[in-house]
């Protein structure tokens, strides 16, 4: 039966280095069966606080528990997977040997053969770990941290320099991943992954959170509410605007191009986008490339954390 609490919970955490703070009083919690992203620039403190999650650094002040235990105790071991930024193989152990050493620690490991065909290392199973490319060694480093079917995985850039088919392949294996239960925390500087794979987000700087929640409660936060679309020029706007609750607003600019706020600057809501529809309909012409705006996580993330380049 599943404990309960949270997979992970990080409390007042405090990391120094040298005297300064790289940690400083971080807080978050990952359910238990969820993925979280934890974001932020480089240099906020993300890579230090996996560590000492992993219990490979030992942290200065706060609390840490790993399903329930703290990050150093050994009977973690084979309830945990970690995959690190690179390493984590014998470099003249070939690819498909090192998975199924792996896999042979474990009670109930995958099917290492599986693995390595989802993740398209098939055709270099027989390579050994130095001579796999960047992407190929970042792809078996995925498959060593969960072949032990680990009930939290540690996932830290799991796609970085990996081409679109090998990142949608890893995509698709965290959602596998979290659709069995396993609970996931991910750091990535790729704000569209965190996008599509994240529960909640944590957003750290400096050592500190500054923003947490579910993807769709950051971004909607502030939503511009104005619908777009593109039809046949000229159509009549006093029409739609008779339509429409009131105190919405349509403008066409430039030609062909349309904009609708929604009643007072208020976000779209379902009523005015099927009145839009229905008025583009009855006028014959056929809405395209219809969106709502708001803010992406991009969106979010920079503004809180600055548009400045960091060192």
């Amino acid at each position: 039966m599943t404990a309960p609490g949270p997979a992970l919970s990080v409390t007042g955490l405090v990391k120094r280095y040298g005297g300064r703070p790289v940690v400083d009083g971080l807080s978050f919690e990952l359910r238990r069966g969820t993925v979280l992203a934890l974001l932020g620039p480089n240099g906020a403190g993300k890579s230090t606080t996996v560590e000492v999650c992993e219990g490979f650094r030992t942290p200065d002040a706060g609390e840490v528990r790993v399903l329930g235990l703290p990050p150093t105790d050994p009977s973690l071991r084979p309830r945990v997977g970690v995959m690190p930024q690179a390493g984590g193989a014998y470099p003249g152990l070939r690819c498909g040997e090192m998975l199924r050493l792996v896999a042979s620690y474990a009670a109930h490991p995958l099917d290492p053969a599986q693995l390595l065909e989802r993740l398209g290392l098939v055709e270099v199973a027989r390579t050994p770990y130095r001579r796999l490319s960047g992407g190929q060694q970042q792809r078996l480093s995925l498959a060593l941290a969960v072949v032990g079917r680990p009930e939290l995985v540690f996932l830290d850039e799991p796609t970085a320099g990996l081409d679109p088919q090998a990142r949608h392949a890893t995509w698709e294996l965290v959602e596998a991943l979290r659709a069995d239960g396993v609970s996931v925390l991910l750091t990535t500087h790729l704000l569209d992954e965190a996008e599509r794979l994240a529960d909640d987000v944590v957003i750290v700087d400096h050592g500190r959170v500054v923003a947490a929640g579910s993807v769709e409660a950051l971004t909607s936060d502030q939503a511009t509410g104005q619908l777009r679309f593109r039809a046949t020029p000229g159509l009549d706007l006093d029409q739609l605007l008779l339509a429409l609750p009131v105190g919405c607003a349509a403008k066409e600019s430039p030609a062909g191009s349309y904009v609708v706020e929604g009643p007072h600057g208020a976000p779209i809501d379902p009523q005015v986008l099927a009145t839009v529809t229905a008025w583009c309909a009855g006028s014959g012409a056929m809405a395209r490339d219809l969106r709502i705006d708001r803010r992406s996580l991009e969106d979010v993330f920079l503004d809180l954390t600055g548009r400045q380049l960091r060192p």
